[in-house]
């Protein structure tokens, strides 16, 4: 069976990435360590890896017995909700460091497992990585910097496939405070279930190996 890594998959669309690919891979759950995660990793026989994606220098070697890896998902993230003038450097650093540079050190450190197979890098970028949001100043920025690290694996790997996902908003806690700061009602209702951005993760990766999805967007009806 491949097996697939997952960062950030302690809860809501990790937890989901995990269930949708499950009955096809064997799953590796990266991530700081949390009741969360450990009880995610046991409802899914998931091995589960202690990965600090906003301490760069410590990936290498937490990934350093991976050498080959089929899938990588790339989903764990942060969000500080703030227009720009609101915004902080600390914020910025923050965002820059969790949404690139840990994901960017992670595919590095992986490359060579990915390689061996053939495998499949996707990331899970956002509306706000081909449009900025008002009011997600840092995190517009930075997934417009892990869509172009995408482009850029995409064109120097030509033995991989690399898939950006663009969801629109998705029902997560990210979410709920999001629309905290926006001053609204809570209603998942009106958002992407976790399950069907999912569901389109799993549809890439499990794709015909003769074709390469290179983006998807999808956003709530």
């Amino acid at each position: 069976m491949p097996t697939a890594m997952i960062t950030g998959a302690s809860r809501g669309l990790g937890a989901a990435v995990a269930a949708a690919l499950a009955p096809t891979h064997s799953l590796m759950l990266a991530g700081r360590p949390s009741a969360r995660l450990d009880a995610v990793a046991a409802q899914f026989g998931a091995a589960t890896l202690t990965v600090d994606l906003a301490a760069a220098d410590t990936i290498a070697g937490a990934v350093a017995a991976v050498d080959e890896l089929d899938v990588l998902v790339h989903n764990a993230g942060v969000a500080f909700p703030g227009r720009v003038a609101e915004s902080t450097i600390d914020e910025w650093r923050t965002s820059m460091e969790v949404n690139v540079i840990g994901a960017v050190a992670l595919t590095l450190a992986l490359l060579p497992g990915l390689r061996a197979v053939g495998g499949h890098v996707v990331f899970v970028n956002s509306g706000s990585g081909i449009n900025a949001s008002p009011g997600l100043a840092s995190y517009s920025g930075s997934k417009f910097a892990l869509r172009s690290f995408a482009d850029s694996l995409r064109a120097d790997e030509p033995s991989l496939r690399v898939t950006s996902v663009h969801p629109g908003r998705i029902a997560t806690e990210m979410q709920q405070g999001l629309v905290a700061y926006e001053g609204g009602d809570y209603d998942p209702s009106r958002f992407l279930s976790p399950e069907t951005v999912a569901g389109v993760i799993a549809d890439a990766v499990l794709s015909p190996p003769d074709g390469h999805i290179h983006e998807v967007i999808v956003r709530p009806r």
